[in-house]
């Protein structure tokens, strides 16, 4: 015995009779029900059977059967006839949500290439569709997925529901099949339901849908994610909460318009013009801020040995930029050591191709006197932690020399 829910999905009540109980884990079976069991992405309707609430409905291939929340009285005898009621809300909800699953794919068929099914989920807060395609779900063809469903709704598509024999659907290119969830259904069967959005889409599906494409009310797509290799993952949303998100968005886009002083028409232009200012900016405070490391280097203390030394502390330097500047300053029969101020100071040191001296050399000595870590090679070394006052290190580089 299958559930009647997919053929006739409009029943919200009816009677049955008890074919079996089980007490200990509070399942009923009946000689028929309008109970949608999970299945294929979708969740099990929920209810009651003579006033108690169904938690869970599950079809083991053979039957189906309902998970009571509590135990069933002495009411609930073989032969015994119960009354079962479908919530209303909750079945409603999937039949809008599972239908707009076929109306997104039927717009990707119109976006995407090499468009196969993935994988397809109903929660009480959204719906995925999983795509497998070759093209790049990117903004733009999100919103143009979300405007080609919502064109779908408008339009007021009929529904229809169907057998065909196995051999016939899966000869037909037009029918698409969720291998993932469909395989265990189709597996021996002779027939397969056809699920057929009037001039849209065509799928192999056994869920519950509605008759006409406007019973959905808006779509609202929230997201794309790929939840593995050659899947493509979308999320959406219907009923009040898409209508309640798609408000949360309008309402966000105009509050953004109004602190950029423009209109949501001219928003994106507004934004990309102030990421150009932006990046203007941080280009310009860039160069003031080289510009300014590369003067104080050039007041660096001069301490003249073998090679002519320019020593000194740099106050609120990034110890990285700090070394860029080093290496562009140096002369080639130099030496620049810079130190930065703080408590566990870093120390950079650039040596010119001509001054004799080992950058790395100046650095591993330095922290090998006052701990920290580092290295470098014989033009650039750079270290950091020092366990010194920045003026120490000074000190300390002022009587290095290179070791025989």
């Amino acid at each position: 015995m299958n559930t009647r829910a997919p053929a006739e999905p409009e029943v919200r009540e009816f009677t049955a009779e008890v074919v079996d109980v089980d007490a200990d884990d509070r399942t009923v079976t009946l000689d028929q029900t309008y109970f949608y069991a999970e299945s294929g992405g979708q969740p099990a309707d929920t209810g009651t059977i003579d006033g108690i609430r169904v938690v869970d409905v599950q079809d083991d291939g053979e039957v189906v059967r309902h998970t009571l929340a509590e135990e069933p009285g002495p009411g609930f005898e073989a032969g015994e006839t119960v009354t079962g009621v479908v919530d209303d809300d909750f079945r409603t909800y999937c039949m809008r949500a599972h239908t707009a699953s076929h109306l997104l794919y039927g717009a990707g068929r119109r976006l995407l290439e090499d468009l196969g099914y993935g994988g397809f989920d109903i929660s009480e807060e959204k719906v995925r569709v999983d795509f497998t395609t070759t093209t790049d779900i990117d903004d733009e063809t999100l919103v143009e997925l979300e405007r080609l469903t919502n064109r779908a709704v408008w339009e007021s598509r009929d529904v229809s529901w169907y057998e065909l024999p196995t051999e016939e659907a899966t000869a037909r290119e037009d029918v698409a099949f969720n291998t993932k969830t469909e395989e265990g259904v189709m597996a021996g069967a002779d027939t397969v339901r056809i699920v057929e959005v009037d001039g849209w889409d065509v799928a192999a599906c056994g869920g519950t849908h509605v008759s006409n494409t406007r019973e959905i009310g808006p779509v609202t797509v929230l997201d794309r994610s790929n939840p593995g290799e050659g899947l493509t993952r979308v999320e959406f949303a219907v009923g009040p909460d898409g209508i309640d998100r798609r408000a949360k968005q309008h309402a966000a886009l105009r509050e953004t318009a109004a602190e950029l002083e423009t209109n949501t028409g001219e928003l994106a232009t507004t934004a990309a013009s102030l990421r150009s200012e932006r990046d203007d900016l941080e280009a310009r405070v860039r160069e003031l801020e080289q510009s300014a490391l590369s003067n104080a280097l050039s007041d660096f203390e001069t301490v003249d040995k073998a090679a002519t030394w320019r020593l000194g502390v740099l106050v609120d330097a990034d110890p990285n930029d700090a070394g860029d500047a080093a290496k562009d300053a140096v002369d080639d029969d130099g030496v620049i050591v810079a130190v930065g101020d703080g408590e566990r100071p870093f120390v950079v040191v650039a040596a010119g191709p001509d001054s004799g001296v080992n950058a790395g050399d100046v650095v591993d000595d330095v922290t090998d006197a006052f701990g920290g870590g580092g290295g470098g090679g014989p033009p650039f070394g750079q270290g950091g932690g020092l366990d010194a006052s920045p003026e120490d290190v000074l000190d300390y580089v002022r009587e290095w020399e290179p070791s025989d």
